[in-house]
This record gives C-alpha cells, structure tokens and sequence, in this order.
C-alpha cells in the first residue's frame, strides 16, 4: 500500500489517499480543494472506494461535494457528528468568517470497530478531544495510523472549539494511539508526518498525564 499528502486549504489540512495494487484507494479528510484532489486521483488512475472522516471540522470536510460529484461512495463518519456536515455552527466554518455546507448522508460509525473497504482494513479508534466524534484509523498492514486533528509532530489538537475537552484528548492519545506499535508512522491532519516512538520519546504535551 501507497499514500499521499495533499495538503488543502488556507489552513493547509491534510488530505490523504491511500492506494492499493489493484489500484483501488479510500481518501481521508478531503478538506478543501475538491477539483484538484479529482485531478491528483484520475491522475495516478485510481478507483476510489470511500471517504474516510477522522472528524467533521470544515477544514477537513470541505472537499467532499466535488469527490461526490466525480465517484459515488460511502462517506464514513462518527455517529456523534453526523449532524455536523451541514452545519456551519457545529463544524467551525462560522468562526472562522466562511459557511461550509456538505450534504450527504453519512455511514455512521459508531463505537470501536473494523471497518473493511475492498483490500483495505483498519482499526477505527475512538479518539475524542478535539471534538466528540474524532477518530483515528490505524492501518496494520501499512503500519500507519491517520489521527486526524488529535495527535501531531509534536503537539496535539486544539480543545478550545465547541466540544472540545483537553483531558479527554490526552486520554484518548494515550490509550488508543501510544498503545500502537512505537513504529507506528502517524499521519496527521496537519503539519508532518511523525511516528509513535517519536511522540512518546518528544511530545512535551504527553509527559506527566495521568
């Protein structure tokens, strides 16, 4: 398995594909720049499946109508923030001076499960802090993990938006992502990717938890 940063946006969120041989891909966290992420996609000739959502923040949504429009496929995301996609109050496209709208009926994921998608498999893990319905999906078989807006190179999300909450995120860092293989290469919603060693050796937002 193959996958690819496209950082989009004014805040430069990072959307990701990951291929397989067969040529097939899932996309995560489309964020913005719908066209051109359609253009990256036909360009490398691949097939998409589905559309991965570690959250629904504006940032990370905003990509999603055009994907839509080229290749009909399920959207994944958390139960808790289905709601989220067509409102601009809830996802933070308001505050931030824009109105991000997405209308699609999301397939929910609800709780710690396997999600299988064509050669695809991941580990979805419950992650909030960031917001209610963050989650992370770790890949064994490429030994990765996309955290989204939880877990960064060297710092972790922000908690300061609605629903946030500061001490669930840490908990939910150190009990579903540090408890991966430390080889672990984290992709995460901004920023470089890292790996779980490198966080659990540097991150200075990690040490003293309890």
């Amino acid at each position: 398995m193959e996958w690819t940063r496209i950082p989009v946006g004014p805040i430069q969120a990072n959307a990701y594909l990951l291929s397989a041989a067969d040529g097939s891909c899932v996309i995560i966290d489309p964020g913005a720049e719908g066209a051109e992420l359609v253009r990256r996609i036909e360009e490398k000739q691949l097939t998409p499946l589905a559309i991965l959502l570690t959250h629904a923040h504006f940032d990370h949504i905003g990509g999603i109508p055009d994907v839509l429009a080229r290749w009909d496929v399920p959207v994944y995301l958390h139960e808790n923030e289905k709601q989220w996609l067509h409102d601009p109050t809830l996802n933070g496209s308001l505050y931030f001076g824009g109105s991000v709208v997405v209308r699609c009926e999301p397939t929910p994921i609800t709780g710690q499960t396997t999600l299988t998608i064509g050669p695809f498999m991941f580990d979805v893990r419950e992650t909030p802090g960031h917001s209610p319905g963050s989650v992370s999906y770790y890949c064994e078989a490429a030994q990765i993990v996309f955290s989204g807006d939880a877990l960064f190179a060297g710092s972790i999300g922000r908690t300061d938006l609605p629903g946030g909450n500061h001490h669930q995120l840490l908990n939910s860092i150190h009990s579903e992502l540090l408890t991966l293989p430390e080889e672990t290469v984290v992709l995460s919603g901004h920023g470089p990717e890292t790996t779980i060693s490198m966080e659990m050796d540097t991150n200075p937002f990690l040490h003293g938890f309890s």
